[in-house]
């Protein structure tokens, strides 16, 4: 942290509310949506030891069944922890692969579904609420693609949701509950991101042994350190000095990490105007300017990384506190969900069309939608584009022209991720984003069995509809549609109209 943070009087008070589950600590009660009901975080490291019996069990025995890759269907909360325990602890000899799907893209989809680790794959369907349009999509495509076969599927949701429903009645390998108590971005420590961490090889017994060594401590009162007191501290004091960009530095095996704190920060804070912007994955040698706070990771080895989960959740929770908001709901996210309903509908209709640049168009758009970065602003990148390298390269490219050009911070997501990510402080923090929405056409389309619409329509009405929430709040976005292939020639023209 570029500085001690400087703990509030009521610091001691604040983390004694916290333990408390006192929803009074950000102005609410016990009947307060997403606030009361949304603690069971705090403890979720000692509850989940339960579960270690069942993963070791369930984890021996995908290996005997000769299952080489594991697919997790999830978003966000769901898909994101993930990730980062994959990321972390690597691939190990003779254990599954982890894949995260968490992109309706038809190109995506096909390239897992292509793939002759088919048949050999575990599809691990996992969503909270269990009715994500994304997360069923994928689940009734590789279904059928699998020709039903319920042993090649596992399920993570909570109990009596229409997923649990559907895992019982066709015979997953496993149904796991979930906790109605945990939010999904502070479920890292619950099945959600245990199961896929045991199936490729973690030691989560360890993790989670080392998490509850991290309840202890984040409960101290000063004078005593407190780890999550101090970084919430840090993320608050920062905020009201105007350096609302929290930069956040890593060092392998830690790489992957902002992916998860990028949801839980901006989720949870960007709100109501207000909000921390988190900045990572920046490209190296940009990290510079007044409204930065820069932070690190206390985390030293691979299993400290539940530790680091926990000490995070701490500072965000405290941090909200704070801020004088509510960090555990998403009011505005709620939006673009409504909006794709309604636009998947238009767009089996033809009458949803909406005016986007394309490359040719490009020179002269970018001018103006350049001219409108202020300083203190940030801009990001709404990738609207199969995840890959090639396509990664390309966004750290436009990422390194726009700090060189404007001397902003700079963030970039894939869609539909980042509205389970970013989004919400998108439309509901400050009037300080500068938003440039790139989408590739698929090379091909792809039926969503029973359902009316396609992948390719899908993620054509998520796109529209999240371009429309964001004029809506008169923000600041210029769309562009490419061809496929064409995404690194929209880093070509950013390049040359930057200078």
């Amino acid at each position: 942290m570029n500085g001690a943070p400087s703990l509030p009087p009521e610091a001691g008070a604040s983390v004694r509310r916290l333990f408390a589950r006192d929803p009074g600590l950000w102005g609410g009660d016990r009947r307060t949506p997403e606030l009361a009901d949304r603690l069971g975080w705090l403890d979720a490291p000692a509850r989940s030891r339960v579960l270690v019996p069942q993963l070791v069990a369930l984890a021996d025995e995908v290996r005997r069944d000769g299952v080489t890759r594991v697919v997790l269907l999830g978003m966000g909360g769901s898909s994101l922890a993930p990730e980062v325990f994959w990321r972390t602890f690597g691939g190990r000899a003779g254990w599954p692969a982890l894949v995260v799907l968490d992109t309706t893209h038809p190109d995506a989809v096909a390239a897992v579904g292509d793939d002759p680790a088919l048949i050999t794959t575990l599809f691990l369907v996992s969503s909270k609420s269990g009715t994500t349009i994304e997360t069923g999509s994928l689940c009734a495509y590789f279904w059928e693609r699998t020709g039903g076969n319920a042993r090649q599927f596992a399920a993570i949701t909570d109990p009596g949701t229409p997923l649990e429903r559907l895992g019982r009645e066709r015979g997953f390998r496993r149904v796991f509950a979930g906790e109605p108590e945990v939010g999904g971005r502070f479920s890292a420590l619950t099945a959600f991101g245990l199961v896929p961490a045991a199936l490729t090889g973690v030691d989560v017994g360890e993790v989670l042994a080392r998490a509850e060594r991290a309840v202890a401590v984040c409960r101290a009162e000063p004078p005593a350190s407190n780890p999550g007191l101090e970084l919430g501290a840090f993320m608050a004091d920062s905020w009201r000095a105007g350096r609302d960009k929290l930069t956040l530095r890593t060092a392998p095996p830690f790489g992957s990490f902002g992916v998860w704190a990028e949801q839980l920060v901006a989720e949870s804070t960007g709100k109501g105007g207000r909000g921390i912007v988190p900045i990572v994955d920046e490209p190296a040698g940009l990290l510079d300017g007044r409204d930065r706070a820069y932070v690190g990771l206390a985390a030293r080895e691979s299993a400290d990384l539940g530790a680091e989960f926990y000490r995070w959740e701490v500072a965000t929770a405290l941090a909200g506190a704070w801020m004088r908001l509510n960090p555990f709901d998403q009011p505005n996210v709620a939006e673009s969900k409504k909006n794709t309903e309604l636009l998947l509908k238009r767009l089996a209709a033809g009458d949803a069309a909406e005016p986007a640049a394309a490359l040719a168009d490009l020179p002269r758009a970018l001018a103006p939608w350049a001219a409108s970065i202020r300083p203190g602003d940030y801009v990001a990148l709404l990738a609207w584009v199969p995840p890959a390298p090639a396509h990664d390269a390309a966004l750290a490219r436009m990422r390194a022209a726009i700090a060189r050009a404007r001397g902003v911070a700079t963030t970039a997501g894939y869609g539909p991720r980042f509205l389970h990510s970013t989004g919400q402080l998108h439309k509901g923090g400050a009037d300080s984003g500068v938003f440039l929405q790139v989408e590739a056409e698929p090379q091909r389309d792809l039926a969503v069995p029973g359902a009316e619409h396609s992948f390719g329509r899908l993620i054509a009405a998520q796109a529209l509809g999240d371009y429309r929430a964001l004029k809506a709040r008169g923000r600041r976005v210029l769309r562009v549609r490419v061809g496929a292939g064409e995404v690194t020639a929209v880093a070509d023209a950013l390049e040359a109209a930057l200078g």
